[in-house]
């Protein structure tokens, strides 16, 4: 028996946008190269009408909060009705999912 969960075994990934990211890694680490890529992949086909794109490589779900002393690096995609809170900090190469409280 192995001890290890896969990737299957600790998501839903018919809850992400990062899904596509996820199908054939068999621990989630295996993703971890590939995230900045995906992000800048992923946010270029994100809908305009839902989502704002402030800056280069930075997308914002229009119905996310994002608190103004927030500090939100690049590549990085905040997804529907996440809250992004008072000097949150995110660093970059991170999705926050949908319905997410940093």
């Amino acid at each position: 028996m192995e001890l290890i969960p896969h990737t299957k075994d600790l998501f839903d990934l018919s809850n992400t946008i990062a899904s596509e990211l996820f199908k054939d890694s068999v621990y989630p680490w295996d993703i971890l190269d590939s995230i900045k890529d995906f992000i800048l992949y992923i946010g270029e086909k994100l809908d305009p009408a839902l989502y704002d794109h402030p800056e280069a490589g930075v997308w914002i779900a229009k119905d996310a909060k994002v608190a103004p002393t927030a500090s939100i690096g690049s590549p990085c995609i905040i997804d529907r009705e996440a809250e992004v809170r008072h000097c949150a900090y995110i660093r970059g190469s991170a999705i926050v999912g949908k319905g997410a409280v940093v």
